[in-house]
């Protein structure tokens, strides 16, 4: 019961802080922390949380009252390098990074 986020335009430093929050917990729990919380990329995380239960739903017959998240894992991704011109004919660069996001499910 798994379910991933490939190359999602966010730095992986930033999704890790509300990835650590949902960790271990029912997926209940974790999809009503996720659909208001304060992090602008907290949909990212919901999306791929509700993908993984319906999985699991659907593929393997669990109920939703029994699952908990197992493992979040972020991932660096690729990283789009991009330039901004200066004086002097120099250029300074501008890093655009990604994650890439591993959830496991879990029954209990």
């Amino acid at each position: 019961m798994k379910a991933y986020g490939k190359n999602i335009r966010i730095s992986p430093k930033k999704l890790r802080v509300v990835a650590e929050v949902i960790r271990w917990e029912k997926v209940d729990e974790a999809l009503k922390f996720l659909k208001f919380a304060p992090k602008k990329w907290a949909w990212i995380l919901y999306k791929i949380v509700s993908s993984a239960a319906a999985n699991a739903q659907n593929n393997d017959g669990q109920k939703l009252d029994d699952l908990y998240i197992g493992s979040v894992v972020v991932n660096k991704g690729i990283v789009y390098k991009r330039w901004n011109p200066v004086s002097r004919w120099r250029m300074h660069p501008i890093l655009k990074r990604t994650s890439n996001i591993t959830l496991e499910l879990q029954v209990k």
